[in-house]
């Protein structure tokens, strides 16, 4: 048998110091990964995204053809400014028509309302006056005949005519005063309510006729920018096709996804920040949506590595003051603002 080999002393150390060297570096090799592990975890995550914007399409409720467009992709217009104008001389027309049938409507209902005319007065006045004259001078008549009828100069007959003239008259004053009292009063109940129905129909229908023209000339419902044209003075406009698109700072947002492992911190109202390669430095945002849906669901079941998979879309709005620094489809850069004092 043969003895065992012995290790010189020097190759020994040689080896004993190796190894503790070796162990040496794996112990900073484990500080080391372990402070990287854990930065990464302090770390705020950061997601990528691209600006986003919700336009106002402005259009006519109304056909026609184009007459004017008094703005340009780019321009800025303040609210109320004029947008563009369509052809209105059938709404021009028929308001005119309406304003005419209105008035008519409005005088019936006055004339109904203050009785007969001032000159048709008059002539009953006159009338009158003319039979009480003349239920005057039958009254003296039939006195002169009842004194010749005791001194016995006249027979009982020429008595009774002048009674009967005498009632006739009467009879003939009191007509023309109870014409009079009619002539001066106004038309009957049921034929004024007619009268004014007329009215407020014919006010309805010029309503009508005057939000037409209106609805042919659009103006701006927000300050916002122009964003396109999409017609031209002369093409024919159908009801409802948008002529303007329009960019309001308000509607101009950040549009990003996180993978579903990121979602739990996230809340409505967060604060975030947005990056872009033309900001000159961050965008200070606020989470405004959370969508309930992901946007890559797995066919069938969630493993771990397609759950890693699954983002959720999330809109923020930024501040009102930076809003314009961001162009719709630029890419953005979101990270979460781990300072709570931020949110």
């Amino acid at each position: 048998m043969n003895p065992p080999t012995q290790t010189p002393p020097d190759t020994v150390r040689s080896l004993r110091d190796a190894g503790r060297r070796s162990v040496f570096l794996l112990s900073v090799l484990g500080v080391l990964s372990g402070a990287l592990t854990a930065c990464k975890d302090n770390a705020a995550p950061s997601w990528s995204g691209y600006a986003e914007g919700d336009y106002v399409y402005v259009a006519a409720p109304l056909p026609g053809r184009l007459e004017a467009v008094a703005v340009v992709a780019g321009q800025t217009v303040r609210q109320g400014d004029a947008l563009f104008r369509l052809e209105a001389e059938s709404e021009a027309a028929t308001r005119a028509e309406a304003m005419r049938r209105l008035a008519s409507a409005s005088a019936q209902a006055a004339n109904l309302d203050s009785g007969k005319r001032s000159a048709e007065i008059a002539v009953i006045r006159a009338q009158l006056a003319q039979a009480q004259a003349s239920a005057k001078l039958a009254s003296d008549d039939l006195e002169r005949q009842q004194k010749l009828l005791t001194q016995g100069f006249v027979a009982q007959a020429r008595v009774d005519d002048a009674v009967t003239t005498q009632q006739l008259t009467r009879a003939h004053v009191d007509e023309l005063q109870a014409a009079l009292q009619v002539a001066q009063l106004p038309a009957r109940d049921d034929e004024r309510s007619s009268a004014r129905a007329n009215v407020e129909a014919a006010r309805e229908v010029l309503h009508e006729n005057q939000w037409r023209a209106d609805q042919k000339q659009q103006a701006a419902p927000v300050q916002a920018e122009v964003s396109d044209v999409f017609y031209q003075p002369g093409e024919y406009i159908a009801a409802g096709q948008p002529v303007v698109a329009l960019l309001p700072p308000g509607n101009i947002k950040a549009r990003f996804f996180v993978p579903e492992a990121d979602l739990a911190p996230l809340r409505l109202g967060q604060a975030v920040r947005l990056r872009c390669d033309a900001c000159a430095s961050p965008i200070t945002a606020h989470i405004s949506r959370i969508a309930t849906q992901p946007e890559y669901t797995p066919p069938v079941i969630y493993s771990n590595e397609q759950r890693s998979k699954l983002v959720y879309m999330i809109e923020a709005l930024p501040d009102p003051a930076r809003a314009t620094e961001l162009k719709p489809g630029q890419p953005l850069d979101i990270d979460r603002d781990a300072n709570p004092s931020a949110r």
